[in-house]
């Protein structure tokens, strides 16, 4: 039987709804063997961050020595990353051991829309992690900072995803995801000069805490199982989809989604629907 493996590099989440927590259950869901390079520990729960205190540079060299130099990854998910310093750690760990199938979620820009990242770590990440990754997936927010405009509307998306690639002389893919614009459900996934929209149902809930998180990790799940770009972002949509509609209600703040509530992603009609640009 063939076993796919995944990697998560990126912070702890201590209410468990996010961070490495929603990866690794995420893996799990999907049938891959899941594993981590914790990047920093957070105190945190449904109501908010409380502390957090990053891993050295050195701790998370040794982590992904430790996993690639024994078992090696079919793809690499990358969170986040507050540290100019780690960011280089981890970029060059990965060329050198030819990661595969990198994932890479730009977490530059917190929810109240503040920068969370200095500008030297957001200008590595930018130009030693995007070259190594097949796909990025920045919300509306992070976009804007890595293509230096505003977005509006998704005439925008597109602008801004083809500024990155511009930008960046990047030649994989970019996912905007449209969650931030009043009465958007699409995101887009601009790939080879061509683009596509995918739409889902908008699930009424305030328990979302961890969606991107879970959705780029599901990718890289679908990723590691052989699956194409476009085909392993519609699952990995339609499985956000499903664990936001099974409305686990746990906390005071905005909750965790279900990340059991589906068996077997992939095998259920897929409520995400794709439109040619």
């Amino acid at each position: 039987m063939t076993v796919y493996k995944a990697l998560t590099i990126a912070g702890s989440d201590s209410s468990g709804g996010a961070g490495i927590q929603a990866d690794l259950k995420t893996f799990a869901a999907h049938g891959v063997y899941g594993m981590s390079v914790i990047t920093a520990l957070t105190a945190q729960n449904t109501q908010g961050v409380r502390a957090i205190q990053d891993a050295t540079p050195d701790m998370v060299g040794a982590q992904l020595d430790a996993v690639f130099e024994d078992i090696v990854p079919d793809a690499v998910k990358i969170g986040m990353v507050s540290k100019a310093e780690t960011i280089e750690v981890i970029a060059d760990r990965l060329a050198q051991y030819g990661a595969k199938n990198v994932v890479l979620d730009p977490v530059m820009v917190s929810t109240s829309g503040s920068t969370l990242l200095d500008p030297m770590a957001v200008r590595v990440l930018a130009t030693r992690l995007i070259p190594l990754a097949r796909v990025i997936t920045p919300n509306i927010p992070e976009a804007q900072v890595l293509a230096n405009q505003a977005i509006a509307g998704k005439r925008d998306m597109v602008s801004a995803a083809q500024e990155i690639m511009r930008r960046f002389s990047y030649e994989g893919a970019v996912l905007v995801k449209g969650g931030h614009l009043a009465g958007c459900v699409d995101d887009l996934l601009y790939m080879a000069g061509e683009y596509v929209w995918l739409s889902a149902p908008r699930v009424d809930t305030c328990n979302t805490h961890g969606t991107g998180c879970t959705l780029s990790s599901a990718i890289a799940a679908g990723l590691a199982q052989g699956g194409e770009l476009l085909e392993s972002v519609q699952k990995a949509k339609d499985y956000v989809t499903a664990c936001l509609q099974a409305g686990l209600d746990l906390g005071k703040g905005s909750g965790p989604m279900d990340h059991g509530a589906v068996s077997r992603p992939g095998e259920a009609p897929s409520q995400t629907q794709v439109r040619r640009g």
